[in-house]
């Protein structure tokens, strides 16, 4: 057979089985770009709008955004004049995807004067929480005492591609975070910021990190409402997801820049 006949017997064949629904399944797909809080929003709803909270237990907040490469190259200055003082920018997910736009996006906000930090987004059922840490790290998601950078935070949330809880129990699932939380931490000396929601936590994980590791809470309202189990307060919330993710510190400034220095 000619190399003709074999590409057209290929693409054939590749289009027999995409009608026949024969096709890789989407667990097999390689990691794609999902941004913070995108499975929450669709699973749960909430307002898009940008809410202002009024959260009466807030006494004294810091406002930030996060970004993905869904928003390219961005206009940091536009942000900051807005009142944004700290940013979080997608670094990786699971152990086959890289932000492209990550350099331009970390280094812009710091440029800015922003304190900044990097996230992870989890794909639990594709490889191991340690390895899922050390390609984070390896990629973006360091942590150094510079005083401008927040611990790396990990995304966990509805799997994009299948079953919610990536087909783990609850204790597996628990395991899975202990080991990129353990990992984590024995490659920067710090615990990674937790970001989920309370209703996926609760239903797919439930262990308690509470004592470890700081909670960024997903919730898009005019108020945060229960927390996931066991964490007695929040660090972060992100609070809405117009018209881009805004989020809040839980402190003042100087507590901010506290959870930078470590």
């Amino acid at each position: 057979m000619n190399t003709f006949a074999r590409s057209a017997t290929a693409l054939l064949t590749c289009a027999v089985l995409a009608l026949a629904g024969l096709a890789a399944p989407a667990s097999a797909a390689p990691a794609e770009d999902h941004a913070m809080g995108s499975q929450i929003r669709k699973h749960e709803g909430g307002s898009p709008r940008a809410v202002v909270p009024d959260d009466p237990s807030t006494q004294a907040v810091v406002y930030g955004i996060d970004v993905s490469g869904h928003q390219g190259n961005v206009d940091w200055n536009h942000w900051w004049g807005l009142g944004k003082r700290f940013a979080y920018v997608k670094a990786t997910e699971s152990t086959g995807y890289r932000n492209p736009y990550f350099a331009q996006q970390y280094n812009g906000s710091h440029d800015v004067g922003m304190i900044r930090g990097a996230y992870h987004f989890a794909l639990p059922d594709r490889s191991g929480g340690a390895a899922q840490a050390d390609y984070f790290v390896n990629n973006g998601g360091g942590w150094s005492p510079d005083g401008r950078t927040l611990p790396g935070a990990l995304d966990m949330e509805y799997n994009p591609y299948g079953a919610t809880c990536y087909g783990l129990s609850k204790a597996g699932m628990t395991a899975w975070v202990k080991s990129f939380s353990d990992r984590y931490h024995a490659r920067t000396g710090r615990w990674p910021v937790i970001y989920t929601s309370t209703s996926w936590w609760n239903q797919c994980a439930g262990g308690d990190f509470s004592s470890t590791n700081p909670l960024w809470v997903a919730r898009y309202s005019s108020t945060i409402g229960a927390l996931p189990y066991a964490w007695p307060y929040h660090t972060f919330w992100q609070y809405s997801s117009s018209p881009i993710d805004q989020n809040q510190f839980n402190g003042a400034y100087d507590r901010l820049q506290a959870l930078a220095d470590g």
